[in-house]
């Protein structure tokens, strides 16, 4: 796994993209079997592999 904390995302989370950050801030819709579900600010929904890609968290504070 890219990340264990792709492990922990769960809906309602606020992340980003590593390697996309023109994407913008993208909200967890699912996270199933490692494919995690996220709906970018400049994106829409993307489904991503979260053994590739190991997503940014962003503090909801």
């Amino acid at each position: 796994m890219a990340n264990e904390l792709n492990s922990l995302l769960e809906p309602g989370m606020l992340v980003r993209h590593p390697a996309q950050p023109d994407w913008g801030l993208g909200q967890v819709q699912s996270n199933i079997n490692g494919k995690i579900t996220v709906n970018f600010e400049h994106n829409g929904k993307v489904t991503i592999d979260g053994a590739h890609v190991a997503l940014m968290l962003v503090s909801q504070s």
